[in-house]
């Protein structure tokens, strides 16, 4: 055979080799080779009634915000809610008592606005959580594993880590990386320790933008990157947030190497991505742990969906 040939062929073979050693790496995951919800799993009663105890004055706080037709988002995404009243022409009625209603019908994108990321957003070279490829479960009609509809409520803590306060600024700037060592300063200047199961929740000011520049919102952000996601991913956390649209500092700090905090969450360590979060009032208030409540609307094989989660301090 010749030289050069067999050559090709050993490396080809040592390529594969690797590669398949980079996928045992991730998957299949630690709760077995058909689960479906990820770090969901940490979830408990046990959970629920220890992040109750977190409530000392009944304070409500509303994290999601309104979403409309000029809400910026990540492109292409966009939507727009539409009012109709069916049949009800001039004035039209029904019934001797004159019903009258209206409906709406919404047009757009699930990943708009404050929304939470299922495990089948996104995944590494067509696998996604748990090993799962795109091209046995991505339907044009929906997923078929690890949808929206298979999270389970999460209840549980939430730390709220100040960490444009923690730098002294109202807000960071697009491009600002929030590493591994600032989440460990930041939570121990602010008595804060992440624990198992928690929600994690940064706050760095970007949400002000919001309404007022909103070019400027969309077009970058400060945030998390892939070392300080497997740091987080280590602390056995259940959900990562961040009251920006992204959570990941955009513009990259490698332009060649894109989104990879989501890889890290998502796909390798089945954690859930909550984006564009309100934390303006809790940092107001000194928040920094409180119960996370979150019943996600049940869209069957979404991979995102716009919510509206609840702190209760």
């Amino acid at each position: 055979m010749n030289a050069k040939i067999l050559a090709g062929i050993l490396i080809l073979g040592i390529s594969f080799s690797f590669s398949g050693a980079f996928a045992a790496d991730w998957y299949p995951s630690k709760w077995g080779k058909d689960d479906e919800i990820g770090a969901a799993n940490l979830l408990s009663p046990a959970l629920v009634l220890k992040a109750a105890k977190l409530i000392t004055t009944g304070k409500v706080y509303r994290m999601g915000v309104p979403v409309d037709r000029t809400t910026p988002a990540f492109p292409p995404r966009s939507l727009a809610v539409t009012v109709l009243q069916p049949n009800q022409y001039a004035g039209e009625t029904f019934g001797e008592n004159k019903m009258s209603y209206n409906d709406d019908m919404f047009t757009g994108w699930l990943g708009i606005g404050t929304q939470i990321d299922a495990l089948s957003h996104l995944g590494i070279d067509g696998r996604f959580y748990n090993g799962f490829h795109s091209k046995d479960f991505a339907k044009v009609t929906g997923v078929t594993k690890l949808g929206i509809e298979k999270i389970p409520p999460i209840v549980t803590r939430a730390v709220l880590i100040n960490m444009a306060g923690h730098k002294g600024v109202e807000m960071m700037k697009e491009g600002d990386v929030i590493s591994v060592d600032d989440i460990k300063a930041a939570t121990a200047a602010q008595g804060i320790t992440i624990e198992r199961g928690d929600v994690v929740i940064f706050h760095t000011g970007w949400l002000s933008l919001l309404g007022k520049e909103n070019q400027r919102y969309a077009a970058g952000e400060p945030g998390i990157d892939a070392k300080s996601a497997e740091y987080l991913a280590s602390l056995e956390v259940v959900a990562v947030g961040m009251d920006n649209w992204g959570i990941e500092a955009v513009p990259f700090p490698n332009p060649n190497r894109v989104w990879e905090g989501h890889q890290v969450l998502l796909a390798k360590n089945g954690i859930y991505i909550l984006e564009t979060l309100d934390t303006r009032e809790m940092i107001k208030d000194g928040v920094k742990e409180f119960l996370f409540v979150l019943g996600q609307p049940l869209y069957t094989g979404a991979v995102q969906a716009i919510i509206n989660p609840i702190g209760i301090r």
